[in-house]
């Protein structure tokens, strides 16, 4: 019997490898960009040795010679985001500029434990404080809201001489807050929020509104056509954030193109049933020679 199971055994990882090797990966590509720069890597001070290590193998950092390294910490965060110096700071990120016009890509690694902030939500954030052509991963060992990884992404900038804007991080940290606090409300979950957010700078861009009554007049559009119920305050709330923005020197236009190109490549992954059909064809594939082995074995 112990032959039959070490035989089940082998296949079983034989089988295992076959889906590794059948399936597409994420390619990485550990070549520097001598026009861009290497990426950086930004790490949350409050990791330990161990967590950092294990960071670094989520965010796919296989020679610490190919990456800058910074930590973000609490004087950072009060610093940029105007947070609690005290603040433990585990989330972290990797930030590798792009090419111009290939817009803004942000790739939460670990999902699970980033508990309050969603692509969407830090790709709006990051836009409207001026971060674009970008390709930024973020990670966590341990269950976090994903506040230190955005103050890391500005570290970053001013790490690579490209001061952003202050007026611009406070407000979209402002937003980060906005969308974290609508998306705890009844009724609501974090996808919806971030389509609001996504939709109402879209129509900005479109309309360029003069006075605060005509971005009211938008956000209340916006908020009619996606059927979505807020209190008097939490309108207020909205409509003081979005005439700050109207205030501030943000080329929407331009916003909303890398909007669009981000909502396209979401829906090129959802699409791609090419892709789908492989991975089931493989599994299928898998359980039929699982099923007649076992069957060969244990008859």
């Amino acid at each position: 019997m112990k032959r039959y199971v070490h035989s089940v055994v082998t296949f079983l990882v034989a089988a295992v490898m076959m889906i590794g090797f059948a399936v597409p990966a994420h390619a990485t590509n550990d070549s520097i960009n001598e026009k861009l720069g290497v990426p950086i890597v930004v790490y949350g001070d409050t990791l330990s040795d161990a967590q950092k290590q294990e960071v670094t193998e989520l965010l796919e950092v296989t020679d610490p010679e190919s990456v800058e390294k910074y930590t973000v910490t609490g004087e950072d965060i009060a610093n940029y985001i105007d947070g609690n110096p005290n603040s433990r700071m585990f989330s972290s990120a990797k930030i590798k500029q792009e090419e111009e016009g290939t817009g803004l890509t942000i790739n939460i690694v670990t999902p699970d434990n980033i508990t309050e902030v969603t692509n969407e939500m830090y790709a709006n954030a990051l836009l409207t404080a001026g971060v674009e052509n970008a390709t930024v991963d973020v990670a966590s060992p341990v269950k976090v809201s994903g506040h230190s990884a955005l103050t890391g992404i500005y570290k970053a900038y001013d790490a690579k001489g490209q001061q952003l804007d202050k007026e611009r991080m406070e407000l979209a940290n402002d937003e980060l807050d906005v969308a974290t606090n609508l998306a705890e409300k009844e009724g609501l979950n974090q996808e919806k929020v971030s389509e609001l957010l996504t939709e109402i700078k879209k129509a900005i861009a479109e309309q360029n509104p003069a006075t605060k009554e005509e971005v009211q007049q938008i956000v209340e559009e916006q908020l009619n056509n996606l059927e979505i119920s807020l209190s008097e305050e939490d309108r207020q709330m909205l409509i003081d954030l979005f005439n700050r923005m109207r205030d501030l020197d943000i080329n929407f236009d331009n916003v909303k193109k890398q909007l669009d190109d981000i909502a396209s490549k979401v829906q090129e992954v959802i699409n791609d049933e090419g892709f789908w059909n492989k991975v089931e064809n493989i599994f299928n594939k898998l359980f039929r020679m699982i099923g007649n082995f076992l069957e060969g074995v244990f008859n």
